[in-house]
């Protein structure tokens, strides 16, 4: 007698898997159909699912027409090449393919041991980027340090402030806690999971100091070496600074260089964060941005931002493992082998907060030698010349100013009308659906920006965007 075991046959996910393929490349053509922002009002979504779950399973057919009808209508296209809000985060088919092989295997690699492949080729591929990115020697797995593949920069932030604190107290916080007075440095320009993480590493959010920036939304070195002098005359140990390669509100540059010189001056672990603009560094004509990288303990970047590569996919490297190693490692008996014990081999649960790991390597794998060098480096350059594009078109405009020069992909400009009329410009764009951007506040001014990334982004759909928001500038 057959007994029923509710599993999907290989066959039959053969079968459903092609339309899946078929529906997401369909999804692709038909991108520029959809409102890029989503239209739906809060709890409409929820109010058209079921209370309940189901008793009997249900046909793929069933499932996809759901998705088609009521799942559909709640999507904000990211992928949409009319999509210039926030920040790119970029996926392409080789990195959907990665991440499918990756979903497959159902690897979890947490230690060597659990699949040697998913270590290796991630050892392999982020030496690769750091070659590519012309990076210092000491991130490189030959070297004292090496890179790892997190979720996001938000964790990398903790992880570098973690190991930052454990190294200025002798690795003395992690058994008694943290007993000194430690003290960090941001600018105030910097991203908000620099203080999330600060909070939850045990240093307290009155420890963190917000350093001034200049008028390109910089740190400035001086009075970050000023507040540094006043602490430690207070009795304050600094221990932490984090220098950005692009902030996300205006992607000001901090001058890393300086900063770098200042960290090492006051033994302070040195954090780059490049969330979205270290991908320009694929690029040799942007690299002097970096200038200063070599004195970084770590530094960070997603590939998941602006290079192609499907969420969540971010690139953490450190000159010295060993300091995160000894930070995070613990080593319970069902976790005990041979491999790791012999010390050859990296086991990267000990180079972060989580213990499983997906095989995320397989999709950067993918993107690059789908691309190449010459095809990332193609893209950059072309979403870089966009941006120069239509900086010039809002230059060239007598109701627009340019606030401030963006150095790679992040125009920020704004109607010189004022603040409530931005912000009215922006909204009443957005709810068409057309396009989709976003605002901040710098010097206390609502600021317009345009982020040009996407991945299928081409210059008709910025000269579009462009005429869209001068049209409806003057019809408001």
């Amino acid at each position: 007698m057959n007994q029923k075991n509710y599993h999907m046959s290989p066959e039959q996910f053969r079968e459903e898997g092609k339309k899946v393929i078929d529906w997401i490349a369909d999804y692709y053509e038909n991108v520029e159909k959809y409102p890029v922002l989503s239209q739906v009002k809060p709890g409409e979504i929820i109010s058209s699912l079921p209370e309940n779950p189901p008793q009997k399973g249900e046909t793929m057919d069933k499932m996809m027409r759901d998705i088609d009808e009521k799942i559909m209508p709640g999507i904000t296209h990211w992928q949409s090449p009319n999509f210039y809000a926030y920040f790119p985060s970029n996926t392409s088919f080789p990195s959907i393919l990665g991440d499918l092989v990756s979903s497959g295997l159902g690897v979890q690699g947490m230690i060597w041991a659990t699949s040697p492949a998913a270590t290796e080729l991630e050892t392999r591929v982020l030496d690769w980027l750091a070659e590519m990115m012309a990076m210092p020697e000491k991130f490189k797995s030959k070297s004292t340090g090496g890179g790892v593949i997190q979720d996001t920069a938000s964790t990398s932030a903790l992880t570098a402030i973690i190991a930052a604190r454990e190294r200025v107290t002798k690795f003395e916080s992690n058994e008694k806690g943290v007993q000194q007075k430690l003290v960090a440095y941001i600018s105030t320009q910097t991203h908000s999971s620099l203080e999330k993480a600060i909070k939850m590493a045990g240093i307290g959010k009155e420890n963190l100091r917000l350093i001034d920036v200049d008028e390109k939304f910089a740190m400035k070195p001086d009075m970050l070496d000023t507040q540094i002098q006043k602490d430690k005359n207070a009795g304050f140990i600094p221990f932490f600074i984090c220098g950005a390669l692009g902030t996300t509100s205006s992607n000001a540059m901090d001058p890393l260089r300086k900063i770098g010189e200042i960290a090492q001056k006051e033994n302070c672990w040195f954090h780059i964060d490049g969330a979205m603009s270290g991908t320009a560094m694929l690029c040799p004509e942007f690299r002097y941005l970096m200038d200063g990288v070599e004195l970084a303990d770590s530094f960070v970047f997603n590939p998941h931002k602006w290079m192609f590569t499907n969420f969540d996919c971010d690139v953490f490297w450190v000159g010295n493992r060993n300091e995160l190693i000894h930070t995070f490692s613990i080593l319970p008996e069902y976790l005990k082998n041979k491999a790791t014990e012999s010390g050859a081999v990296f086991d990267y649960r000990d180079w972060h907060v989580q213990l499983g790991r997906r095989f995320r390597s397989l999709k950067l794998w993918f993107v690059i030698r789908h691309y190449g060098m010459e095809g990332l480096q193609f893209h950059i350059r072309k979403h870089v010349e966009l941006s120069q594009k239509f900086t010039k078109w809002v230059n060239d405009s007598d109701d627009f100013e340019l606030f401030v020069e963006p150095p790679l992909n992040l125009v920020c400009f704004r109607h010189k009308k004022g603040d409530d009329f931005n912000m009215k410009l922006m909204n009443t764009i957005n709810e068409t659906g057309k396009i989709f951007f976003t605002h901040t506040k710098l010097n206390g001014q609502v600021v317009l920006r345009m982020s040009i990334g996407q991945t299928n982004t081409e210059e008709a759909h910025v000269k579009n965007a462009w005429d869209i928001i001068q049209r409806t500038a003057k019809s408001l």
